[in-house]
């Protein structure tokens, strides 16, 4: 059986009472998590409401329309609000984490009275990076969200550019949630995902179950993707189940292939895997670097 991370759900699956980050790095992801989320509020009979800020609200409407929801019913009835961060989190100017707590309080209550399911919200945080006062404080806001919708009929997901938060700030605000949205796998089976992840505020593969011979060729495909991301790759196995020599090979061919500034970073690994790698001698390869379970990367 697969170890799922005990953090991360797809986001078909948040339910009343979730308060989760959505760390996405490129467009095409958080418009997939977006419509979803949106729609699928919708179909429950819950209020929605959206807080856009990189994106507008005329794209946000395309997004759902494009993706076969009509939200022009909901619009007029009240059911789905969508709204720009200077109009709700930073309506009165400076940013204050109270008055934000208390609106969101007063929209789950004003919710449930109108008679819908319950209420759910996701709102962009780029209006964050601005030179606003009360910014500093978004982290406080993050985490008295998680009480104000604890046990009640509400959720949340608070998207973050992982393009341009630096990658301590976005660990911060990651931790701030009770978890996070899971991205789109990029291989799924009986036995073995394969997830782009985050990993400390930095884009990871996270490898989940068990890598025989048939999946070789799946993980090789996986890191091929992540050979396009930025900087090193970090490949999480805290989840890994069982690898064979052909799996360990498409990791140390995908290290070979780095170029002289770069690193295939391999964490959380088995200690004993990490001792057969130290033995075999891969771990001398300078674009690789092993870290056991327990050992600080």
């Amino acid at each position: 059986m697969i170890a799922y991370s005990t953090r991360e759900r797809a986001v078909d699956d948040v339910g009343h009472g979730d308060h989760l980050c959505l760390a996405f790095t490129d467009d095409a992801e958080q418009r997939r998590v977006v419509t979803t989320y949106l729609a699928g509020g919708l179909e429950r009979g819950e209020r929605v409401m959206y807080v856009a800020d990189q994106n507008t609200p005329t794209q946000i409407l395309s997004w759902l329309r494009e993706a076969g929801t009509d939200p022009g019913a909901a619009l007029d009835s009240g059911q789905l609000t969508v709204t720009t961060a200077d109009d709700s989190y930073l309506a009165e100017g400076p940013f204050d984490p109270d008055a934000m707590v208390a609106s969101l309080q007063r929209e789950v209550c004003d919710s449930l009275a109108a008679g819908f399911t319950g209420f759910r919200v996701s709102g962009e945080t780029t209006w964050a990076l601005r030179d606003i006062p009360g910014v500093d404080r978004l982290g406080e806001y993050e985490t008295k969200v998680n009480e104000v919708f604890a046990g009640q009929p509400a959720s949340a997901i608070c998207q973050y550019d992982a393009r341009r938060f630096d990658s301590a700030s976005l660990h911060g605000y990651d931790q701030c949630h009770q978890g996070a949205v899971e991205q789109q796998p990029l291989y799924t089976s009986s036995t073995l995902r394969l997830v782009p992840s985050l990993r400390n505020g930095q884009r990871s593969l996270r490898v989940a179950g068990d890598v025989d011979y048939h999946a070789a060729e799946a993980l090789a495909s996986a890191l091929e993707e992540a050979l396009g991301w930025p900087g090193d790759i970090t490949v999480d196995m805290s989840a890994l189940q069982f690898i064979d020599l052909a799996g360990i090979r498409a990791l140390v061919r995908t290290a070979e292939r780095l170029t002289a500034e770069r690193r295939l970073h391999l964490v959380d690994l088995e200690p004993m895997l990490s001792e057969v790698i130290h033995v075999v001698g891969w771990d001398q390869i300078p674009s690789l670097t092993v870290t056991a379970r327990g050992e600080l990367a």
